[in-house]
């Protein structure tokens, strides 16, 4: 396996690991009515941009998987009543819409950064896409399957939605925008310091070898000459 290979599948593992320790603490999913502040985006984020797509779809499904746990054992109370209503439906939106915000968020960052020569905000915006994207695609797939079942029918009149948008932004509220912001400042922050690491520490590594070649270099013809006159 090479060195680069090695490093990804070590990176992905600690986001992996991350990503859980978030939710079994507590920090990654805070409850906020009948939805929850997820700060789980934020690996997502960073994974996605850092190592592509194919990361975030992996850390998505992590993310959604967690989510779809929790579905299926009431520990949320919304996902938990729509499992009730349709277990596939449930699971496409816990799951697959995560998968689907994990790769989006890293095609975006690689259409961002040719346009951003300098790598600097296309990592922040990237980042902020995670929390907006999942939101999007968690929100309007609620409206697609579940809009006309009694429980969000009930969630509608208690927050006097006049329609599927306006239900979405009622109910989101604050809360999506204290997800934007901390996840998405946050995650490209992390992201852009992940992604130089790399660069700076193979940077170092060459130096070094360059110094030993060197020293090397002068210091053979050195050794051939003791060589020479102990043959002698």
């Amino acid at each position: 396996m090479k060195n680069n290979d090695l490093r990804t599948l070590t990176r992905l593992a600690l986001l992996v690991t991350i990503e859980l320790v978030m939710k079994a603490i507590g920090l990654g999913s805070v409850p906020m009515g009948p939805l929850y502040m997820s700060f789980l985006t934020l690996p997502i984020a960073v994974g996605a941009i850092t190592m592509g797509p194919v990361a975030g779809a992996v850390l998505g499904g992590v993310f959604g998987a967690v989510s779809f746990y929790d579905a299926v054992t009431g520990a949320s109370a919304m996902t938990g009543a729509l499992f009730q209503v349709s277990p596939v439906n449930t699971f496409i939106l816990c799951v697959g819409m995560r998968v689907l915000m994990g790769v989006c968020v890293g095609l975006i960052f690689n259409g961002l950064s040719k346009l951003d020569k300098s790598r600097t905000w296309s990592y922040i915006v990237s980042a902020m896409c995670a929390p907006a994207l999942n939101t999007l695609f968690f929100m309007g797939y609620i409206v697609l399957a579940f809009y006309n079942c009694d429980y969000v029918q009930n969630l509608v009149s208690v927050k006097g939605a006049a329609n599927p948008l306006m239900f979405v932004v009622l109910l989101v509220g604050v809360q999506g925008v204290a997800e934007f912001l901390v996840s998405g400042i946050l995650g490209g922050i992390v992201a852009r310091a992940v992604h130089k690491f790399p660069r700076s520490a193979s940077g170092k590594s060459v130096w070094v070898c360059n110094i030993v070649k060197q020293k090397t270099r002068t210091e053979l013809p050195l050794a051939e000459q003791l060589w020479s006159f102990s043959v002698r």
